[in-house]
């Protein structure tokens, strides 16, 4: 079969004749329901163009968090400065560049100044020229409803200044404010005319409608943006507020995005969830970080330890700051940012005076100002431009997100506050709309759009039918159906269960904690739901010890190994090593990984103590989940029946999952990792997984080639040695290759990079599989809700199976959203999932269906879960990608694992990452087949 997309992208040898009556089917209405036939045979696309509609499954109503939009009937000038369009005729929108010009030594301005530099421009500066007011995204664009006066030029620029005026009109003295200069160029126009053919299939997806499409979402977000603290796409009021402690509060916000449907634009409208920094004092936001009541802690006098000091400094750098700071001419507000704390007290922080001399800021303000401050011992915050500052005489404004990561201890708060069941979610986003206000948006009336702001979008989706699941044959139930995306191992014995010759136990609980009764509790509560489950355990009275953990957990778990081998009189060790963890045990975790599955090449599996002690049944039970996929055996397969595709013995396929993880915001010094996770089977179950270091948040996998090769290489070996297959039917003819994490703006750099190097290593290998790439996106906005109470889950979710590819999906791209897990807490989020390139010819139903199958061979588990097990596994091997390195080296320190913030030049960066990859630490080959990272 011909290839469903080229290299390149642009699918164009998917052509099909479009359904429906053959004419546009477009409706200028909001929400008109005109069907929709697939995309134009001329249409390209960067990835696949959609061949046809998913049509399995029963059909169910639900409600979509989007609401149409009337595009605009107006033209959009658009230049580019290098070509030139005829104008159109008509009422024109125009697209401007804006470039703020500071001087040349200056960083690119905050988002929220330039938003506030253009608001002055508007409103006071010309607000002759902006008639009606043009919106602005706050960096580059600016979009005007009518062409703006700036003659045969096309520019103009403009001196803007944000002082306010002193309230008996004087200038003030001394250096006057800063003055910006403002350049405006028209460079575009867009006909909307394209939105229109777009949404109808009938216009490729190209710059020009990316562009409209933005203008859109610059118009609908001006109006809240002006207002409230906003970041990237959304906003944030104080109506709903949370302390969460810590000098830390969250707001309820509300995400709004511009996205073209099938036959219409629909805006995507979510709550989300703002961490803030809590206003008021400085002194008193520092105390809360710290925990902490007396300001005099913050004396390094007093022994505030520079540890200490640096986590604060870390925590409070880049804040906006107002101070009360006495001047020749009164009191003036002057906003600042927060770049260091200080080393010393204002007591004994001296700078040098205008006119000559040094003075102690303490002296400073006693002496100049007759402001003697209350607390002159205490660490002072040094400013942008170097000013140091008292923390008595800050004070932070409202309405400041933090940008860098929660810290762990309070995201349990942040997932509390951010949680709401399906209709209440509902419900607060049809509160978002109040605060939203679109039909009282000048903005939207200057261009001429309106929202349907009536209901939420309705529509039909299908629940897909669940895939049968196989079990050992000596189990009373060796096939099952999952109900909802759920089932339960009684009667059930693991498909291919191991066996434990030999096992050893290390206890790094305190023993008063957890006694040599609560060991041989937890030693029989395992046993027997091993034998249960089909696992075979040798050894009944296994050795166990007790240790410190503050102790070298290497040496520690070497000698508990070796204990076990002089007690069975062999050479060989221990299979598996349990670990009793206490709460916090994170570290130790680590290094028992470290040890487990890179310097011996043993089974480790982690229980906490609070967990293990007393525990029932169903909790070992899923222990055994656990062990006996990280020692070989396979829990669970897809019955053939369910799962033709992925185990058709004519066409060996291996399924992939690739991942990467970045550095949290503000870590600056560490690395990105990758991870390619794939099936060694014929049934697609047991897999096995390669992780890589590589340049700080870059999204593309440089190591793809030989990681691939690898897992296609483990491939056929197992498939001849573990499998016995004969030699012509060891490689795979197909490869469906998942890809987790890539926004759709890097859908291109997929094809263009990571495809070549997936082609090159089966080209190594001297095979030729077909290729199926597929995205799977979860950072989204989109959410499904039952129309009715009777047609969602016990949870108040759509159920398990829940797929849609019309109305809301892509007009052009074969894509689709799939809830493929049952509903726990709050509103379940589907998975998106793009096809960029499908060689073998998949129908939609058949890529849906085998989606939604690799979503119940996820081995930790006996629910389904939101991703295909490949893409979840990839996920879990990058988040672990710190057992990688040495926790304990020999005569060094460890390199920096944690997620604090640091800042380092290019040089610097470039030492750090040669440094982490010196330090990554491969598999052990004893590991490099099993599923160490279940």
């Amino acid at each position: 079969m011909a290839s469903r997309g080229s290299p390149g992208g642009r699918g164009a040898t998917r052509g099909a004749p479009r359904g429906g009556s053959g004419g546009r089917g477009r409706g200028r209405g909001i929400g008109a329901d005109i069907p929709v036939g697939l995309p134009t045979s001329h249409i390209t696309t960067v990835g696949v163009r959609r061949p046809h509609f998913g049509t399995a499954g029963r059909s169910l109503p639900i409600y979509v968090n989007s609401f149409a939009a009337k595009i605009p009937e107006a033209i959009i000038h658009h230049y580019d400065g290098k070509r030139t369009f005829e104008h159109s005729n008509g009422v024109s929108w125009l697209m401007l560049s804006l470039l703020v010009v500071i001087s040349p030594s200056e960083k690119t301005l905050p988002q929220r100044l330039n938003m506030d530099l253009i608001k002055q421009l508007q409103n006071v500066v010309a607000p002759q020229i902006f008639v009606p007011r043009a919106v602005y995204d706050g960096r580059k664009n600016l979009f005007a409803a009518t062409e703006l006066p700036f003659g045969d030029s096309q520019s103009q620029e403009f001196d803007v200044s944000l002082a306010d005026p002193r309230p008996d009109g004087g200038s003030g003295g001394g250096r006057g404010p800063r003055v910006y200069k403002i350049r405006l160029t028209k460079v575009a126009e867009i006909n909307p005319e394209l939105l229109h053919r777009f949404i109808a299939g009938e216009q490729s997806h190209d710059n020009n409608v990316l562009t409209a499409i933005t203008a859109l979402n610059v118009i609908i977000r001006m109006a809240p943006t002006s207002k409230y603290p906003f970041n990237v796409r959304s906003f944030f009021t104080n109506k709903e507020v949370k302390d969460i402690g810590s000098g830390l509060e969250l707001w309820r916000g509300y995400f709004q995005s511009i996205r073209p449907g099938q036959n219409k634009m629909l805006i995507n409208i979510d709550i989300s969830t703002g961490t803030m920094y809590k206003s008021g004092s400085l002194l008193r936001l520092c105390l809360d970080f710290l925990g902490k009541q007396d300001p005099n802690v913050l004396s390094t006098r007093r022994g505030f330890p520079d540890r200490e000091r640096l986590r604060l400094q870390r925590f409070i750098s880049g804040i906006r700051i107002v101070t009360n700071q006495p001047t020749a001419a009164g009191v003036r507000q002057a906003p600042r940012v927060v770049k260091k704390v200080t080393t010393a007290g204002a007591k004994d922080l001296s700078f040098t005076m205008r006119e000559g001399g040094t003075m102690t800021v303490d002296a400073y303000f006693r002496q100049v100002h007759g402001r003697p401050l209350q607390f002159p011992e205490i660490v002072c915050v040094e400013v942008g431009s170097g000013a140091l500052i008292p923390l008595e005489l800050c004070t932070v404004p409202p309405g400041q997100i933090m940008r860098k990561q929660v810290p762990p201890e309070k995201t349990k708060q942040v997932l509390e506050f951010a949680t709401k069941k399906p209709q209440e979610r509902l419900n607060s986003i049809r509160q978002g709309l109040e605060v939203l206000d679109y039909g009282q948006s000048e903005y939207l009336r200057a261009f001429n759009m309106h929202v349907d702001i009536s209901s939420p979008l309705r529509m039909q989706a299908r629940v897909l039918p669940p895939p049968k699941l196989k079990y050992g044959p000596t189990s009373k139930q060796p096939t099952i159906t999952p109900a909802n995306g759920s089932w339960n191992m009684v009667d059930k014995r693991f498909f291919r269960p191991v066996t434990i010759e030999r096992w050893v136990i290390v206890i790094y609980e305190r023993r008063e904690r957890f006694n040599d009764q609560a060991v041989r509790d937890m030693i029989n509560g395992l046993i027997a739901s091993c034998r249960e489950v089909g696992i075979t355990i040798g050894e009944t009275d296994p050795t166990y010890k007790y240790e410190n953990g503050q102790g070298r957990i290497a040496d520690q778990l070497k000698s508990a190994g070796n204990e076990c081998r002089i007690k069975h009189g062999g050479k060989v060790g221990p299979r598996l090593i349990v670990v009793i963890l206490p709460e916090g045990g994170n570290d130790i975790y680590t290094a028992v990984k470290h040890f487990g599955d890179v310097t011996m090449g043993v089974a480790t599996q982690c229980l906490k103590s609070s967990k293990c002690f007393r525990a029932k049944a169903q909790y070992y039970a899923n222990v055994c989940l656990k062990i006996n996929v990280k020692l070989g055996g396979i829990n669970l397969i897809p019955d053939p029946a369910s799962a033709a595709i992925l185990v058709d013995p004519h066409n060996p396929t291996i399924v992939m999952g690739a991942d990467v993880i970045h550095p949290a915001p503000g870590s600056d010094g560490r690395p990105s990792f990758t991870a390619l996770v794939g099936n060694v089977d014929s049934n697609t179950a047991k897999y096995i997984a390669e992780c890589r270091v590589q340049t700080s948040r870059q999204e593309m996998i440089d190591d793809l080639e030989d990681m691939s090769k690898k897992i296609l290489s483990q491939y056929m070996r197992y498939r001849a040695q573990m499998e016995g297959k004969p030699t012509g039917s060891l490689p795979p003819k197909r490869i469906i290759f998942y890809r987790d994490g890539v926004s759709e703006g890097q859908f291109q750099q997929v094809l263009d990079l990571e495809l070549p190097r997936l082609r090159n290593a089966c080209r190594q290998l001297k095979i030729n599989p077909k290729i199926t790439v597929i995205v799977v996106g979860k950072r989204h906005h989109i959410r499904l809700f039952p129309q009715s109470e009777r047609d969602g889950d016990r949870s108040g979710n759509c159920p398990a199976g829940t797929v849609v590819d019309r109305e809301i999906a892509h007009p052009t791209e074969f894509d689709f959203y799939l809830q493929s897990h049952g509903g726990l807490l709050g509103t379940s989020r589907p998975a998106h999932y793009s096809v960029l390139l499908d060689e073998t010819g998949f129908r939609a139903d058949e890529l849906q269906s085998l989606s939604f199958t690799l979503c119940h061979v996820y081995a930790r588990s006996t629910r389904s879960v939101s991703i295909p097990a490949p893409v979840y596994y990839a996920d879990i091997v990058c988040s672990r990608a710190k057992n990688h390195y040495d926790p304990q080296p020999d005569g060094t320190n460890p390199l920096d694992l944690s997620d604090t913030a640091t800042s380092l030049d290019q040089s610097q960066a470039d030492q750090s990452l040669d440094a982490y990859k010196r330090g990554f630490r491969p598999l052990n080959r004893n590991q490099e087949i099993l599923m160490y990272f279940s």
